[in-house]
């Protein structure tokens, strides 16, 4: 018996696949130290962020109101600014979720008779209900607005059609819209080179069209941001990947500053824009997010590729990608064309959770989602995926969607037990 994973033993990991899980670790030793290159190298860009914009105590007061010179505020969005590789950022605990932050974006930005054109096919449920093709109907979309849409698929190797891309392009386009990670389908998640090819021939088609990224799951997996990358504005949340585990809420919308502000304006008021919004003591919490969200995001991929290791080994569930693949956000894919597998696995990792462990996930109907939905969620903030969680809709070949975890033990101890 390999000693190094014994400690699992006693909180109910059989002997056999303790000995896997240990092999296993030894094989993504590798796997492991490119992880942790990767963070290292965010963690001092983030680090020099700080340092730059002379970060200060005086930055983590608080304002309440109007929130009028909140020179905390104003800091850290300047921070966030250069880290995405931006002119302006905006980030407000008053953005509830990432669905929000995106949905922002897109009613700043487009006017009736323009087209959006995503070139990663159809969005996830809720996000499709923002731009009127989900099964909520139109009301308050921004079809409802006026304003058109289309698609592409990814190839089958999931790399973007470039040249469908292209020839889709035309005067009414204003928007190509970028989905980062996987949403809830079976596709791998887009990679800084995809990103970087999708804006440079967008932008050689049609020098104004904007290039738009939902970044969710996706920050600090890779050393470039959309910024970085040639896109013009990206938008998430701060309870995933650049809150560190720490934030309670918020979000943020990053691009050029002209853009920004028109979906600052669109939150706010026009005239008002970025001017208002308190940040009610919370800038302490958003910094120190932000400073150690890149190691957050490690734990989380070593909690991911460990999972897709032992289980590529067990056979256990069709996993993606491969736990030698690279990545672009911190999902992992189990396929088990199984319900009551599926919903066995989602509730050992509940099990697993600090907050909840004694509860049973069942199915339900989540808002904004057109099937039942079946969650692992034990946080101690809700719905953050960075803290450890497995969901899906019920529905073939019933996928779940493996994410986070603010220690990659938990994800570990969690995907052996459904093992044992």
């Amino acid at each position: 018996m390999d000693m190094s994973f014994e400690r699992f033993i006693k909180y109910g990991v059989s002997p056999s696949v303790a000995e896997a899980g240990a092999l296993c670790d030894r094989e993504l030793a590798d796997v492991y130290a490119g992880i942790d290159e990767i963070a290292s190298y965010n963690e001092l860009k983030i680090l020099d962020a700080f340092r730059q914009a002379r970060f200060s105590d005086v930055h983590m007061g608080a304002t309440t109101g109007y929130g009028y010179d909140d020179i905390g505020r104003e800091k850290i969005e300047e921070i966030y600014a250069k880290i995405f590789g931006f002119e302006k950022a905006y980030v407000r605990i008053q953005i509830s979720s990432g669905t929000q932050a995106i949905s922002s974006m897109l009613f700043g930005l487009l006017r009736p008779g323009d087209t959006m054109l995503s070139v990663t096919g159809k969005p996830y449920d809720t996000l499709a209900s923002t731009i009127g093709i989900g099964s909520g109907g139109n009301d308050g979309s921004l079809k409802n607005y006026g304003i058109d849409y289309k698609d592409l698929e990814l190839l089958p190797d999931g790399t973007p059609d470039i040249d469908k891309m292209v020839s889709m392009i035309d005067s009414s386009t204003k928007m190509v819209f970028i989905q980062k990670s996987r949403g809830y389908t079976a596709r791998r998640a887009l990679l800084s080179d995809d990103i970087r090819a999708i804006a440079e021939a967008a932008h050689n088609k049609k020098p104004d069209v904007i290039v738009a990224v939902d970044n969710c799951y996706g920050e600090f997996c890779e050393k470039y941001e959309p910024g970085d990358l040639g896109c013009d504005i990206c938008a998430g949340s701060l309870i995933k990947n650049p809150g560190g585990g720490i934030c309670y809420t918020g979000g943020y919308i990053a691009g050029r500053e002209e853009l920004v502000e028109k979906c600052a304006r669109h939150l706010t008021t026009p005239g008002l824009g970025s001017e208002v919004g308190p940040t009610l003591g919370f800038n302490r919490m958003i910094a120190r997010g932000l400073f150690t969200a890149p190691q957050c995001v490690a734990e989380c991929l070593k909690g991911a590729v460990f999972a897709s290791k032992i289980l590529e080994k067990t056979g256990y569930a069709k996993t993606s990608p491969a736990s030698c693949d690279r990545r672009g956000d911190i999902v992992q894919t189990l396929i088990f064309d199984d319900e009551k597998k599926m919903c066995d696995f989602v509730g050992k990792i509940q099990s697993c959770s600090p907050v909840d462990s004694y509860v049973t996930p069942t199915p339900w109907d989540m808002p904004g989602y057109e099937d039942k939905v079946i969650m692992a969620a034990g946080a101690f903030v809700q719905g953050a995926t960075t803290e450890l969680s497995c969901d899906g809709p019920m529905r073939p070949p019933y996928i779940a969607y493996l994410q986070g975890g603010l220690i990659a033990d938990q994800a570990k101890l969690a995907v052996m037990l459904s093992l044992s």
